[in-house]
């Protein structure tokens, strides 16, 4: 393995669907303006409730990106 280096960002995705969605949407927005994203670690995870059932979801990622 390389001797890389890690910078870190803090992040959050939303989705109506599911947290699996929230984190893909999360990622997929964060890597068209960041290059090289190598990993990600799941923060917290919230929710929203609207008449007794799940309307959101939102989930707070750290993003680790190699620094060129």
């Amino acid at each position: 393995m390389s001797d890389h280096v890690y910078r870190l960002s803090e992040i959050v995705g939303s989705s109506p669907t599911s947290v699996d969605e929230a984190i893909r949407n999360a990622i997929t927005k964060a890597a068209e303006t960041v290059r090289n994203i190598e990993w990600f670690e799941t923060k917290e995870i919230r929710g929203q409730v609207v008449d007794g059932g799940v309307a959101y979801f939102q989930v707070t990622l750290k993003i680790g990106f190699r620094v060129e």
